[in-house]
Order: structure tokens, then C-alpha cells, then sequence
């Protein structure tokens, strides 16, 4: 029996892949899946994800926001979570972090041998702009009142 409005099973809810980071850093999102929840349920307010991370796998590049908190919870497998203090195993029923404006960049990475999954949790503050301490890349509106993400390098220039 399939759930009713407003229930749904994340399962049903298609993958997507990729990232829109500047092709010379895409790599390691390569093997992320994501299954968008509180977009197809219609929230607006804060973002939920449940992803998948196939062996080798990383969540994001490590970074932090200045507007936006995170939130991660390992459903299954275990990841590898690297920040400024280093890197941690993160089994199942675990749980992690990231406050807004604390300059720790953070991401996850997937060096098991089977798929880890995770619930990403985060705030859709605004205007947001993230940091990634290990490139040279910032994420930042497109342009002043843009509600558009763009790609920076460090320096100001764009991608």
C-alpha cells in the first residue's frame, strides 16, 4: 500500500547527480545521489536530502556557510567525515553539525567498500555564501539582490 498525501516513500522520489561546481572540481561528487524530500513535498524553508555516496564518494568539497546550518544523520554504512580537527568514522544512527559562520569546512566522504546513506539537513537562509578552504572557489550570489548561486574563485572572479 503506497502512502497517502502529504506521506511519501523517499524511495519513490527520483535520484539526481551531478554538481555545479566549476567542471575542474566535480569530481568528487561523482557516485552522489540525491533524493530531493522536501522539494517534492513543497517545503520552503529548510531542505532535506537523503543521499547516497557509492564507494569513493564525496558529499561536497570541503566546505562552510556563513548563513545557512547544516545537519547530518547516517542512515546507513559509514562515511568519513573530515574537517578542520581531521577525519572520523560516522557509523549508522550517527550525527553531525555544522553551524553557520563557524569556519570548519566539513564534507563527507565515502572510503567503505558498500553505498553509505545520509539525511542532509539544512536552513535555506539567504543570501548565502560558502566557503571551500582546500580551492579556490566561493559560492556566492550571481550578482547583488540575485537569488541565483554562482561560482567564484577567491579573488572575486568568476567561473
Amino acid at each position: 500500500m503506497s502512502p497517502k498525501t502529504p506521506a511519501l516513500d523517499p524511495m519513490t522520489v527520483p535520484t539526481t547527480s551531478g554538481s555545479g561546481y566549476p567542471a575542474h572540481l566535480r569530481a568528487i561528487t561523482e557516485g552522489r545521489f540525491k533524493r530531493r524530500l522536501t522539494a517534492v513535498l513543497g517545503l520552503t524553508n529548510f531542505g532535506v536530502n537523503l543521499t547516497t555516496l557509492e564507494p569513493g564518494a564525496g558529499s561536497a568539497l570541503r566546505h562552510w556557510h556563513e548563513a545557512q546550518d547544516e545537519f547530518i544523520y547516517i542512515v546507513d554504512g559509514e562515511a568519513t567525515l573530515v574537517t578542520d580537527e581531521g577525519e572520523q568514522v560516522l557509523k549508522a544512527g550517527m550525527c553531525a553539525g555544522f553551524p553557520k559562520g563557524k569556519a570548519n569546512g566539513h564534507c563527507l566522504l565515502n572510503k567503505s567498500s558498500r553505498p553509505v546513506t545520509f539525511l542532509e539537513i539544512g536552513d535555506r537562509s539567504w543570501p548565502e555564501v560558502a566557503h571551500y578552504p582546500d580551492d579556490d572557489l566561493v559560492a556566492k550570489p550571481k550578482s547583488e539582490g540575485s537569488k541565483e548561486i554562482g561560482f567564484f574563485r577567491k579573488d572575486g572572479t568568476a567561473y
